[in-house]
């Protein structure tokens, strides 16, 4: 377990986020300020949104304790690639899905720590571990912005080369972060299973909620229909890898899964068989 936690974890997420820079350029970046309406509408509702929505859930299906903490710690992860990949099956706007994801998840770097902070501290209360804001974001930005870097770098000497590995890498992201769904249940299997009758309906309802709303509100806007599939599927799929790798660190458990990474670990699942429907749904719309 301890070589899972500390080694299998941290490079299951390096690798999805060097999976991500490796599949972005420069222009990716530039396009936020070329296209600032649709980008600045699907930030609001990554940033903003969505911890929203997540605090309603959680005060309907009364949660409370670090189980309502890691509720909100997944809220506040930003799109991971599979919001790209979905985008793409979905027939959105794959170039305004690759910025959101790049940018909020550069951002989360300042935005979790903090947020988190504020979470453990308002549901654990005298229970919650003394946060070291500046030491998770330390943490966050060796395993995300350095491999974002990496792979942007990579791309940028040889797009040959980078259009190479991009398959490769996403494969064995996808499963290493299947081990890791699957060991972060296991090692709270009492919890989960106690808690599987609230958390499995309140973590479906936040994803149909999101999905439901990130469509709404650009459409509201007056955003194009490719935008408004886009940001539908940005606010409601999260990292939820980010989520049980930052668990630990918050906590100060390193080498052990708590039950703050439990709702990220059902919601990989979860997001799935919420996310098909809504998929289907855009791929006629």
């Amino acid at each position: 377990m301890d070589i899972l936690l500390g080694v299998v974890l941290p490079l299951s997420l390096a690798i999805i986020m060097l999976s991500l820079g490796v599949g972005l350029t420069m222009a990716d970046f530039v396009r936020v300020i070329a296209r600032p309406k649709a980008f600045l509408v699907g930030a609001a509702c990554q940033v903003l949104v969505v911890p929203l929505v997540a605090f309603a859930t959680i005060q309907i299906f009364g949660m409370t304790g670090e189980l309502a903490a890691g509720f909100m710690l997944l809220s506040f992860c930003p799109g991971g690639v599979t919001t790209n990949v979905v985008s793409k099956l979905a027939k959105g706007d794959v170039a305004l899905s690759v910025s959101l994801t790049a940018t909020i998840s550069l951002l989360s770097i300042l935005t979790m720590p903090l947020a988190m902070a504020w979470a453990v501290t308002h549901f654990m209360g005298a229970n919650a571990p003394e946060i070291s804001v500046v030491s998770v974001a330390v943490s966050m930005f060796l395993i995300t912005a350095v491999p974002v870097g990496i792979g942007l770098a990579t791309r940028e000497l040889s797009a040959t080369f980078a259009d190479r590995i991009e398959p490769g890498l996403s494969k064995l992201a996808g499963v290493l972060f299947l081990i890791i769904v699957v060991a972060a249940v296991a090692a709270n299997w009492s919890i989960f299973t106690e808690n599987l009758a609230r958390l499995g309906p309140a973590l479906i309802a936040l994803n149909v909620f999101l999905m439901a709303l990130g469509f709404a509100i650009p459409a509201m806007l007056g955003l194009s229909r490719l935008e408004q599939k886009t940001i539908s599927i940005e606010a409601g799929i999260q990292n939820s890898t980010l989520a049980i790798t930052i668990a630990p660190l918050i906590m100060g458990t390193v080498g052990v899964f708590t039950v703050l990474s439990l709702p990220a670990a059902v919601y990989g699942v979860t997001m799935y068989l919420v996310a098909l429907p809504f998929v289907l749904w855009f791929r006629r719309a």
